[in-house]
């Protein structure tokens, strides 16, 4: 489920994702949050992110990450995880995720995602198509973003 500015998924707490104490085991977090950039892409931006990186040889490296975990998130929870776009530049753009479960925070991210050429590995201008996409789709602050966010957002998967 999205709405302009913010893209929501729902991820099942697994077996595969705890620790023997039965809590998410942090680095999980962080092949959870890339799910959700994928799916992100798939699904609100219309843009595949296989083929992106793919057929394309474009790359989508994370410069910079940044989470607090703010509690634990069990085995058998629903982690309802929201995306944003804080910044947009013209090579790189960060997004906010945050993870929550009944209502109650768990996780709180932000990544400053760059893209580059895979070919020389070096960083490019966004794509005009992921520009428009994601201008598309709202940056935080923008009143289209700002239009977009409900405060009573219902994660679906």
């Amino acid at each position: 489920m999205s709405s302009r500015g913010i893209f929501e998924k729902t991820a099942p707490i697994r077996f595969s994702h705890c620790d023997p104490a039965g809590i998410v085991y942090y680095p999980r977090y962080l092949v959870l949050t890339q799910w959700l950039v994928e799916d992100w892409f798939n699904e609100a931006l219309g843009i595949g992110f296989a083929d992106f990186i793919g057929r394309r040889s474009l790359g989508l490296p994370v410069a910079t990450l940044r989470y607090d975990f703010v509690e634990p998130a069990r085995q058998g929870d629903a982690l309802c995880l929201r995306l944003s776009v804080l910044r947009l530049g013209r090579r790189s753009f960060t997004v906010s995720i945050e993870g929550e479960v009944g209502g109650r925070l768990k996780l709180r991210a932000e990544q400053v995602l760059v893209t580059t050429s895979l070919a020389t590995e070096r960083a490019i201008d966004i794509p005009d198509d992921l520009r428009a996409a994601v201008e598309r789709f709202g940056v935080a602050g923008s009143p289209q973003a700002r239009q977009g966010r409900a405060a009573d957002s219902v994660c679906l998967s």
